[in-house]
């Protein structure tokens, strides 16, 4: 475990997402608000993006204020061998962007519960994995069930606990983890930090998305009766004590990201999206920072 910076105690650090098509221009407009992280995203595919030059030209502009902290694509690799193949690519290319870590949905064969994916899982990333050992990279996978269930999930079958057993112990390889947050958790009605405890040791980047749970509507009215109970919110507006969060990502060693998964609070939203994460990127730094004061020296 690396010791801290004494002076700036930035052994985590805060940022937010970008797209990954038009990263440039993007981080250009955002990076001087005072994120120091970003992961560049894609949408089931890389498409025409030309990773090198879109690495080469992120890192211009980010210079010496901010990293990028990962890179994503979110399909299905367990039923399109493209996004499949297109995992495989950017694992080898994430050296090119500085990122140890590539992140995404982990698939699912959506006609089937989710057991009945493993062995097409096993076969999909029991290959990543070993082509990610090659590279020196961690594959990290979101915790969103995108709509789905057990018995019929989405894009996605790392959205439970008991799936994630399954998943590791499918391939054993340390190369896999998770891309964790709160929020996932917390719509499934599971306490966070419980969770987090025990699979921090697999967690290898952070989404900063927290919940807002409406218990009092759940107590009169269950999880059945049409109305909302659980609202997406950025840091700092939900209700999860992110204090605790770093402490016990800090405990376990963890050295990488918390960046902030934003386009999902139902009042920080619109022209008020980036007022939201700038908040909530300050809220997270006041999380994890306190300013340092050296010990006496004698």
């Amino acid at each position: 475990m690396r010791r801290m910076s004494m002076a700036d105690h930035k052994d985590i650090t805060i940022g937010t997402l970008a797209g990954m098509a038009g990263a440039p221009d993007y981080l250009k407009q955002v990076v001087g608000h005072g994120f120091e992280s970003f992961e560049l995203t894609l949408w089931q595919y890389i498409g025409d993006v030309n990773l090198e030059q879109t690495a080469k030209e992120s890192l211009e502009v980010l210079g010496d204020k901010a990293v990028i902290s990962s890179i994503g694509v979110y399909g299905n690799p367990l039923q399109d061998e493209k996004t499949a193949a297109d995992w495989e690519v950017l694992i080898r290319n994430a050296k090119h962007f500085g990122a140890k870590c590539v992140c995404g949905f982990a698939g699912a064969l959506e006609d089937k519960p989710v057991d009945e994916s493993m062995p097409k899982y096993k076969e999909v990333f029991g290959h990543l994995a070993k082509v990610a050992e090659d590279e020196g990279v961690k594959i990290a996978f979101e915790n969103c069930d995108m709509g789905g269930t057990w018995d019929a999930p989405k894009w996605n079958i790392a959205h439970s606990p008991a799936a994630w057993d399954m998943m590791f112990n499918e391939v054993e390889s340390h190369a896999i983890g998770l891309e964790w947050e709160p929020c996932h958790q917390m719509v499934s009605l599971i306490d966070p930090i419980a969770n987090l405890r025990k699979y921090v040791d697999r967690v290898y980047h952070v989404h900063g998305k927290d919940a807002t749970i409406a218990w009092d509507v759940i107590k009169q009215y269950g999880t059945r009766s049409g109305k909302q109970y659980v609202w997406h919110r950025t840091p700092g507006f939900g209700d999860t004590n992110w204090t605790d969060i770093i402490t016990m990502l800090r405990m376990a060693g963890f050295e990488g990201a918390i960046d902030i998964e934003g386009w999902h609070d139902p009042i920080y939203r619109e022209d008020l999206e980036m007022t939201g994460q700038v908040h909530g990127m300050n809220y997270l730094k006041s999380c994890r920072v306190c300013p340092f004061v050296p010990n006496p020296t004698t």
